[in-house]
């Protein structure tokens, strides 16, 4: 509750893929020694990191001692994430004589990336319906289509405009005949085909 020894006029935070930018400004510094920029992980489900629910000091940052002119500093947190992940931050304004406050938290909610993939379909072998997962890292046109093992094209189950994301399509073979099938999945950066057997 105490108010900081530096004026503190913003502090940021801007998630770019994997880094965390923090962004912090000050007005006026007094006998500013600098910063600690501390993180605390919201819960340690599904995580890849090896952080603790506690707060965690990532680093410091040099303060400009005494000033009347506007400072801007900043710190960038690079995670290797796996999962969703929401993580706060905070400063921690340390003076030369030891003394310190600690700024405001701001909240980051960390999703990774979505990567080009294709699944295998499931269940497989299948009969006489299965499912197929994908996922496509930027929007654009995207076309998944059924061959037979002569490379014959026996269905089209997509070719439509999708956003970056996950998808699942199902596919129905009622109308094939029992053997080896090859499902392929088009879009501008990435192709991809597998094999599915159908069963009846």
């Amino acid at each position: 509750n105490q108010p900081l020894p530096v004026e503190l006029t913003s502090f940021t935070a801007l998630v770019q893929n994997r880094t965390v930018n923090l962004k912090w400004q000050t007005a006026t510094e007094v006998n500013n020694y600098g910063f600690n920029v501390e993180r605390r992980l919201k819960s340690e489900e599904g995580t890849s990191l090896s952080l603790s629910a506690s707060w965690e000091t990532l680093g410091f940052v040099q303060g400009h001692g005494n000033s009347n002119s506007i400072k801007e500093y900043s710190f960038s947190d690079n995670l290797d994430l796996t999962h969703t992940l929401t993580l706060f931050y905070r400063l921690k304004q340390i003076d030369n004589d030891g003394t310190f406050a600690y700024s405001k938290i701001v909240e980051v909610l960390i999703i990774p990336p979505v990567e080009f993939s294709l699944g295998q379909n499931y269940p497989n072998p299948f009969n006489p319906t299965t499912s197929i997962n994908f996922s496509v890292a930027k929007d654009g046109i995207v076309s998944l289509e059924v061959f037979n093992l002569l490379g014959e094209k026996v269905a089209t189950l997509l070719n439509d405009y999708k956003l970056a994301g996950k998808y699942s399509v199902n596919f129905d073979a009622s109308n094939l005949a029992s053997g080896i099938y090859l499902y392929r999945i088009n879009t501008n950066q990435f192709v991809k085909t597998m094999k599915m057997s159908l069963m009846k």
